[in-house]
């Protein structure tokens, strides 16, 4: 069973950047997808940048285009997503989800697996 363990959350001010991670393992299979999440209190999960293994192109919410990065560094099986300029309604838990089926980064209760998430509170 795959298994995910996000990283690098905290708390920063307005304008700042953040770096988090998501280490996988038992991963078996040769194609997927993953995606970054977020859940801010009273929120449905959303999804924040996605890809497809092997395949050019990723996709992001509207809400963060421009500001966060998502990459991935297959020699260490670790995810990560980039997140500069950022502002007080960034402010949610953040989880990584991983899948080996097609799925779409906007229904974010198909996904198989996921993480634990890590914090990332913005203040103003």
């Amino acid at each position: 069973q795959v298994q995910l363990e996000e990283s690098g959350g905290g708390s920063v001010q307005a304008g700042g950047s953040l770096r988090l991670s998501c280490a996988a393992s038992r991963i078996t299979y040769s194609w997927y997808y993953m995606g970054w999440f977020r859940q801010a209190p009273g929120k449905e999960r959303e999804g924040v940048a996605c890809f497809a293994s092997g395949v050019a192109g990723t996709w992001y919410a509207d809400s963060v285009k421009g500001r966060f990065t998502i990459s991935q560094d297959n020699a260490k099986n670790t995810l990560y997503l980039q997140m500069n300029s950022l502002k007080p309604e960034d402010t949610a838990m953040y989880y990584c989800a991983f899948d080996p089926r097609v799925r779409m980064c906007t229904i974010s209760y198909e996904w198989r697996y996921w993480g634990q998430g890590t914090q990332v509170t913005v203040s103003s």
